[in-house]
C-alpha cells in the first residue's frame, strides 16, 4: 500500500506541474494552439508506443467508437475550459474547485445508475459545495464570469470520468489513449487556422512539456492502481490541492487568504471522507 501511495503522490505532483506549466503557456500562446498540440502530442506518442505491440494499424481500431468520440470531446472541453480558467484564477483555488468532480460523479450515479446515497454522503456533498462557495465568495472580486470556467471543467470532467469507466471494462487502455489523442487533435484542428500564431522555441518546448507531464502523470497513476484498489487510494487524490497551492506560491507568488484556506480544507476533507464511507448498494 505504501508503494502505491508514493506512485499516486508522484502522479499528483505531475498533474500539479502540468497545470502550472499550462498557466504559464496560456500567457504565451493561443488557447486552441496549446490544446491542439497537447492532443497531437498524445496521439503521436500513443501510436508510436502501441503500433510495435500491435504490429499493424488495423488492430488499433476501437469496438466502441461512439464512446471514444464522447470521451475525446469531453476531454477537449476539459482542456479548453481549464486553460481559460487558469488565465483568470489562482492555481490552488482552481484545483480545489476541480475536486468537486468526485461529488458530481456521485450525483450522476444516483440519477443514471440508481445508486443510493445516505444522509452522511449528502452532508459531505453539500459541505464540499459550501467550500467552493467560500473560495468563490459571491459578491467578491473573484466571483465574476470566470468562476463559471472551472465549473464547466467539472461538468466536462464528470462526463469524461463516467465514459472512461465504461470504456475501461470494454476496451484496451492503449487504444483508448490513442483514440483520445487523435480525436482531440482532429476536433481542435478545425479551428486551428483562426488560432494559429507564430510562437518561439521556448513556448514550443513548454507545450511539449505539457504533453510529457500529462503522459507521465497518467502512467504513474496506472502504476498506483496496479498496486492498490481505487477506493483505498481515493483520499490521496485531494493531495493535488496541496501540490497546486505550493506551486502557486513558488511560481506565481500567490497564497490563499484565510477564507480560501477554509474552503480548501472543506473540499478536501469532505471529499476524502466521502471516499471512506461504505459503497451504497444499488436499488
Amino acid at each position: 500500500m505504501s508503494t502505491a501511495v508514493l506512485w499516486m503522490l508522484a502522479a499528483l505532483a505531475c498533474f500539479a506541474a502540468l497545470d502550472t506549466t499550462t498557466k504559464v503557456v496560456s500567457r504565451l500562446a493561443p488557447v486552441l494552439l496549446v490544446v491542439w498540440f497537447r492532443f497531437l502530442f498524445q496521439g503521436v506518442l500513443s501510436t508510436l508506443l502501441l503500433v510495435p505491440r500491435r504490429r499493424r494499424l488495423r488492430s488499433l481500431r476501437s469496438r466502441h467508437e461512439k464512446l471514444q468520440w464522447l470521451r475525446g470531446v469531453s476531454l477537449v472541453g476539459c482542456s479548453l475550459f481549464a486553460i481559460l480558467a487558469l488565465q483568470h484564477l489562482p492555481l490552488g483555488e482552481f484545483t480545489a474547485i476541480l475536486m468537486l468532480t468526485p461529488l458530481s460523479i456521485a450525483l450522476m450515479a444516483v440519477r443514471a445508475q440508481g445508486e443510493r446515497i445516505g444522509p452522511l454522503h449528502w452532508a459531505l456533498l453539500f459541505g464540499g459545495m459550501a467550500g467552493a462557495l467560500i473560495i468563490l465568495r459571491p459578491g467578491s472580486a473573484m466571483f465574476g464570469w470566470a468562476v463559471l470556467l472551472p465549473l464547466a471543467v467539472v461538468v466536462c470532467n464528470t462526463a469524461y470520468q463516467l465514459v472512461t469507466a465504461r470504456l475501461a471494462r470494454r476496451e484496451d487502455s492503449g487504444i483508448t489513449q490513442c483514440y483520445t489523442g487523435w480525436i482531440g487533435a482532429l476536433v481542435t484542428s478545425a479551428a486551428l487556422p483562426w488560432a494559429w500564431q507564430s510562437v518561439g522555441a521556448r513556448t514550443w518546448a513548454l507545450m511539449a512539456l505539457i504533453g510529457l507531464l500529462g503522459s507521465a502523470g497518467h502512467l504513474l497513476l496506472m502504476q498506483a492502481y496496479r498496486r492498490a484498489p481505487p477506493g483505498r487510494l481515493a483520499p490521496f487524490l485531494y493531495g493535488q490541492i496541496g501540490f497546486a497551492t505550493l506551486a502557486s506560491w513558488w511560481v506565481f507568488d500567490h497564497t490563499p487568504d484565510a477564507l480560501a484556506w477554509l474552503g480548501l480544507v472543506m473540499i478536501a476533507g469532505c471529499g476524502a471522507a466521502s471516499t471512506l464511507l461504505p459503497v451504497p448498494r444499488e436499488r
